[in-house]
């Protein structure tokens, strides 16, 4: 009543609406889309949800519900918006952990002198915060919500940080190797912090602390300038990460049927044609680490076959490798023990 009487009588002595924009939701149902009523006891209380759960829960519940039309809630679909915190959440924790020794004012890599995967972790950033601010700018909370579980669970958690740990946890702590993941994780850990504050702004403001960044709250940032996306790199590594599920696969088969631990165990042979195998090649002895196993050798289709064969890559061997493991990195390499000092690395 209030918010139409406004309108009308703005309408008749001013000549216009008293807002420039106007956001419309629908009632909040249980589960089933059902009215909430105390009969029928299916009203959820937010202060004993945010006694529970804390008030983040209710915050990200809301951002990540459609409320263009009715907003459900019930425990099933609060618990599944908690594994959802959790996920970002962990992110966060291995980002900060593994930037608390950077300092990106002496140790930040040039971008041009970043391993080539850093540069595409960066320019699928550029790209992620470009659908954000999108988003964002029409009031679309929940696309931003489920694309960041995405980025956080695929793009983060499910290739790049896992490529990542060997080269943090056993290169020498001021290599530039490090230095160049650590530069992009530097990053994006300042860019995902702006990305989430707007629906986790407890969990922004409280990561921002331990960031230390130039102001005193994460409220008065705004958007980090991402370098530009490079369109034939994001090409490049999306068809890399399409290889490497392939030979995922083919790992877990061989490690069903009991000749494989863990896939470091594992020497790779692939067969590509010429421009794949140029591509996967590009990568020298990086394509291990992309792959996480301790050998991997591309060989290509000879010219004559190019145009015959019906694959572009191809698994032809995945076998346990026939060295030692080293203790440190956790390869099999010919060349543990060879320094009698360090038997086992």
């Amino acid at each position: 009543g209030w918010f139409h009487s406004s309108l009308l009588l703005a309408s008749a002595i001013f000549g216009r609406a008293p807002y420039r924009g106007l956001l419309t939701h629908g009632f909040t149902v249980d589960g089933q889309g059902k009215k909430m009523s105390k009969s029928l006891g299916n009203t959820v209380s937010p202060q004993e949800v945010s006694g529970k759960l804390g008030a983040e829960i209710i915050r990200l519940w809301c951002a990540s519900t459609d409320y263009s039309g009715d907003l459900a809630i019930d425990d099933k679909i609060l618990a599944r918006v908690v594994d959802a915190y959790r996920r970002i959440r962990n992110t966060l924790r291995f980002l900060l952990a593994n930037t608390s020794d950077f300092d990106a004012a002496k140790d930040a890599v040039p971008y041009a002198q970043m391993l080539e995967i850093d540069r595409w972790a960066l320019a699928r950033a550029a790209e992620f915060q470009a659908e954000v601010l999108g988003h964002f700018k029409v009031y679309e909370f929940h696309p931003v919500v489920a694309k960041l579980q995405l980025f956080c669970s695929e793009d983060l958690g499910g290739f790049y940080l896992d490529v990542l740990k060997d080269r943090l946890y056993t290169s020498a702590a001021g290599s530039v190797a490090r230095r160049s993941a650590q530069t992009a994780l530097h990053q994006i850990l300042h860019a995902m912090l702006r990305w989430m504050a707007p629906f986790l702004s407890f969990t922004a403001e409280e990561a921002w602390k331990i960031v230390g960044g130039g102001s005193p709250s994460i409220f008065l940032e705004t958007y980090p300038t991402l370098p530009a996306g490079d369109a034939a790199l994001l090409a490049k590594w999306e068809r890399i990460r399409a290889i490497r599920n392939i030979v995922n696969k083919e790992i877990e088969k061989v490690r069903a049927e009991g000749q494989l631990g863990s896939s470091l165990q594992a020497n790779v042979s692939l067969l590509a044609q010429s421009e794949t195998y140029n591509m996967l090649s590009s990568l020298g002895e990086d394509l291990k680490y992309v792959f996480i196993v301790s050998k991997v050798e591309v060989k290509p289709v000879s010219e004559a076959m190019d145009e015959v064969v019906d694959f572009d890559c191809e698994v032809t061997s995945v076998a346990p490798s026939d060295h030692a493991k080293c203790e440190r990195c956790w390869h099999y390499r010919a060349d543990v023990g060879v320094n009698p000092e360090h038997p086992t690395l």
